[in-house]
């Protein structure tokens, strides 16, 4: 038997640098197109949204935010690698404590043993490509 489809609750953090935002910057090689979406992660059982997207950064990127905000909750169904997904998205707008992350052109990010790069973008560039911004019901709040 398969995995059972189900609608998972996630909580996303948008970290700003002026108009640009911090994304991870993916590929799904099924549709070959690339794709940024903002940091965070599953909300864990007993734990609220705005508690999850404060320690998703801060498993991903080692550092604490502050002024966590609740933007929206958005509905995100799309398929990924060929596969259906269902996401519940809590968005959340965010501050680095450590204001020196803002200088940096990219953080290096871990997702349990994976190591991935945070890139700062501009909606321009998420709206051009190569990778565009997912869930596409977050730009309401850009």
């Amino acid at each position: 038997m398969g995995k059972k489809a189900r609608i998972r609750a996630i909580s996303i953090c948008l970290l700003r640098r002026g108009e640009e935002i911090l994304v991870h910057e993916s590929y799904d090689s099924v549709k070959e197109r690339g794709f940024a979406r903002p940091l965070g992660g599953g909300i864990d059982f007993g734990e609220t949204s705005a508690e999850a997207a404060i320690r998703e950064i801060k498993e991903e990127l080692g550092a604490d935010v502050t002024e966590v905000k609740l933007l929206g909750i958005v509905e995100n169904i799309f398929v990924y690698e060929g596969e259906p997904g269902h996401e519940i998205v809590f968005v959340y707008d965010g501050r680095f404590v450590d204001g020196s992350l803002y200088e940096r052109e990219s953080l290096v990010a871990m997702e349990g043993k994976r190591q991935f790069e945070a890139v700062w973008r501009s909606p321009a560039e998420l709206r051009d490509g190569p990778y565009y911004l997912v869930p596409e019901e977050i730009w309401q709040f850009l």
